[in-house]
């Protein structure tokens, strides 16, 4: 089976949840956003949680459906249709061949995530079928989709050939209730002392828990530029350059934060404030440009406690999904 992309959208590529182990050679994880919506697309379909899917950005593409398929979306809601009829989120699709998947508009959150049952035949790189869009390699040809590209997809071990569907596509009465995942309020995201958090003045440490900063227009996956209170150090002393990882909180000498995020650099020079612990990360990937965030500090063994705690939700809901998917699929 196949999708052909009739529009790309503003920027849509193939991730899956990173390149890891290579960051000592200076290659960068990439991966998705947000891993969490990624997981849960793969969980829907059957796939391993892993599996590569669609990073769908803001405005998101046109799509035509050339064989009969299981998909699901997950992420943001930017208004996805089939056949112009509303498609639903957080469950499996069964879409019809000759069916055109569109987007047409961002009501919520920054990113969706669409995967196929089977997933996308696409060769891996360094372990990973993750798209680098600045070094071009990984995922579809190492880059954004563009018009009349093709995705080819694998067999799924879904039986799908049997479904007699009304209409263009079919979907189960349940859902994934995602609030539970992404509360529907203005984010605050968590965070542990980063490597220079004392060097910084208490007006700043201060300033930085109970401030409101904005994410700048220039912001993409490598980082969020944010502005709000300045931030300043105590000492305006030159750093030697040390490991970054997503989430880390880099404050340049402008005094204005940059969260580095999945496409991020390996190693930086400027000062760290803040980590953003791992449970938060997929919240601060459906944040938009323009829109706020605040930040509130936490241990390091409550950030642990977040983290497990949010797997576990994740397992549980693997095991509920898969029972769910063996009943649907009965026929």
């Amino acid at each position: 089976m196949s999708l052909r992309v009739i529009k790309p959208g503003l920027l849509t590529s193939i991730q899956d949840l990173g390149r890891k182990g290579f960051q000592q050679h200076g290659v960068i994880v990439s991966g998705a956003m947000d891993g969490y919506s990624l997981r849960i697309a793969n969980m829907l379909v059957g796939n391993e949680e892993g599996e590569a899917a669609l990073e769908i950005t803001l405005m998101g593409p046109t799509i035509k459906v050339e064989k009969n398929c299981l998909i699901s979306i997950t992420g943001g809601d930017l208004s996805p249709t089939i056949d112009s009829r509303i498609a639903p989120m957080w469950k499996p699709i069964y879409v019809k061949k000759g069916s055109i998947l569109r987007f047409e508009g961002c009501k919520s959150g920054c990113r969706a995530y669409l995967s196929v049952a089977g997933g996308f035949t696409i060769s891996e790189v360094m372990g990973s079928k993750s798209t680098y869009l600045r070094g071009g390699i990984g995922g579809y040809k190492g880059r954004a989709l563009r018009a009349d590209d093709l995705l080819e997809c694998n067999e799924s071990t879904r039986n799908l050939g049997e479904w007699e569907v009304k209409g263009s596509f079919a979907f189960p009465k349940w859902f994934v209730n995602n609030k539970e995942f992404f509360p529907d309020r203005k984010p605050s995201i968590r965070f542990i002392e980063g490597s220079q958090y004392e060097y910084f003045t208490n007006s700043s440490k201060d300033s930085f828990v109970e401030g409101s900063f904005k994410v700048s227009n220039q912001s993409d996956r490598m980082g969020y530029r944010i502005s709000g209170p300045k931030l300043e150090l105590q000492d305006n002393g030159d750093l030697l350059s040390e490991a970054v990882t997503n989430g880390s909180v880099q404050v340049p000498p402008d005094g204005n934060p940059i969260i580095l995020l999945a496409d991020s650099q390996t190693t930086g020079g400027y000062p760290k404030i803040a980590q953003v612990i791992t449970a938060d990360l997929p919240m601060i990937a459906q944040v938009k440009p323009g829109e706020s965030i605040q930040f509130s500090r936490v241990t390091l063994k409550e950030a642990e406690r977040l983290f497990l705690q949010k797997e576990l939700q994740l397992k549980e809901l693997q095991v509920s999904i898969s029972l769910a998917l063996k009943k649907w699929f009965v026929i």
